[in-house]
């Protein structure tokens, strides 16, 4: 089940740095590349929860037999040019649940947030290597473009930033 989460209490913002260190650790392309701690991603969670607290960004949460195994935000904008559209952004799995659909539901779940608010697209970018594409193509993503050699994993290890679309 994926909720809506509007406000983020202490108890969930530490589980949510929590996750997004194990995520990182275990090789999850979330922002960061491993090793990370806590003081690393924080800053990262801080502004994704500024998003939510000044209304523009939703959390979304996956719990699989009620524990918290997700999240990812919904960050949409004031503009009206586009407000149509979100981005997906920080779309993560705990390591514990990876591997039996939770990433699948997770997605499919934000999509339905999306189209309750009233949006027609969500976007998301990933970085490529991970075999992250086909993932994302299975939940109804499409592959609208990317920036070559965008991502520096490391000396030498340059991935392209792969953009796409999921209308809904």
């Amino acid at each position: 089940m994926v909720e809506r989460v509007v406000q983020v209490d202490d108890d969930l913002r530490a589980w949510m740095l929590s996750c997004w260190v194990d995520v990182t650790n275990a090789g999850g392309a979330v922002g960061f590349v491993p090793p990370v701690g806590p003081d690393d991603v924080r800053p990262a969670l801080e502004d994704g929860l500024a998003g939510v607290a000044a209304g523009t960004t939703t959390v979304g949460l996956l719990r699989v037999d009620g524990e918290r195994a997700g999240f990812a935000f919904i960050v949409g904008t004031g503009n009206p040019l586009f407000r149509h559209w979100a981005t997906v952004l920080r779309l993560q799995i705990h390591p514990r649940f990876q591997g039996r659909g939770a990433g699948r539901v997770l997605l499919d779940g934000l999509a339905d947030i999306a189209r309750a608010d009233g949006l027609e697209f969500l976007h998301l970018t990933y970085r490529d290597g991970l075999g992250l594409g086909q993932f994302y193509e299975a939940a109804g993503y499409v592959e609208v473009g990317r920036l070559p050699g965008m991502i520096r994993v490391a000396p030498g290890d340059d991935r392209d930033s792969v953009l796409m679309v999921r209308k809904l």
